[in-house]
């Protein structure tokens, strides 16, 4: 497994991209999830410098594309600016060598669950016959109960369309279920997912951790893994166990140090 973090880590003093990925080699972790948070403002000629400066690096970069997004807005104006958002980050992602582009698919709104789950396909499917690259979509599993993106959800996108696959949030199913604690529930979800999607998507994994604030409604906030009851411990043992690979991004308000912390624990369990 790689370990990195999402965004620049807190530690580096040039708070630029460039200045991430020199950060996150000097720290000896080996990926960096890029965010698009709040839009895509990279010009093409940078990502290509950037591409270029983490691959010199063996950095490793994925996108986590503008939480602007929502496959099921009530509005069809909404869902193609959302449609194009993500072809934004694509496109870029592609230019950064980043092939994981990471995103929310959006908001139940006052839709079922069935008809989300269509009108989210059905928006992905366009945005795939933009596309020619090779790079694989990752829906990422939510955290509050009114976002579409529970586990089985993402599973079912991942069988049922080519390249799009889970980001398995595993902080967030865990705030979402009130369950999934433990080493068996862990290796019964890792079981679950290679029985629908295959050992690739077990051997190709995209990962986002950090401790977890929660109520009835799902999550509240992140905090740092040793603040709150979410146990990585046995997390990091579930994917030693099942032979898994991938990358596993800290999303922990310190950022690297949790990074740090769950790949040195991660090398000592083997």
């Amino acid at each position: 497994m790689l370990f990195g973090t999402a965004g620049v880590p807190n530690s580096s003093k040039d708070r630029s991209t460039f200045g991430g990925i020199k950060r996150i080699r000097e720290l000896n972790l080996d990926c960096m999830e890029v965010q698009f948070v709040r839009g895509v403002k990279i010009s093409e000629k940078k990502a290509i410098e950037v591409g270029k400066l983490a691959k010199s690096l063996n950095v490793v970069l994925s996108i986590h594309a503008p939480y602007y997004v929502n496959l099921n807005a009530e509005s069809e104006i909404k869902i193609r600016q959302s449609i194009q958002r993500l072809f934004d980050s694509i496109r870029i992602g592609i230019l950064l060598n980043a092939r994981n582009i990471v995103f929310h698919a959006g908001y139940y709104m006052r839709s079922s669950r069935e008809n989300a789950y269509r009108r989210v396909k059905e928006s992905l499917k366009m945005l795939m016959d933009m596309i020619e690259c090779d790079v694989i979509l990752r829906v990422e599993t939510t955290g509050k109960r009114n976002q579409f993106g529970e586990i089985e959800e993402v599973v079912r996108l991942s069988e049922e369309l080519d390249k799009v696959m889970p980001c398995l949030d595993i902080s967030h199913i865990h705030a979402r279920t009130l369950a999934y604690n433990s080493y068996d529930e862990f290796i019964s979800l890792l079981e679950h997912i290679e029985s629908r999607l295959g050992n690739d998507a077990i051997k190709d994994m995209h990962v986002h951790i950090s401790g977890i604030e929660y109520d009835l409604k799902g999550e509240k906030r992140h905090l740092n893994l040793k603040n709150s009851d979410f146990n990585y411990t046995d997390f990091l043992k579930a994917l030693r166990d099942f032979n898994a690979d991938g990358r596993v991004i800290s999303e922990s308000p310190n950022l690297e140090e949790d990074a740090l912390m769950l790949k040195d624990l991660y090398s000592r369990l083997h």
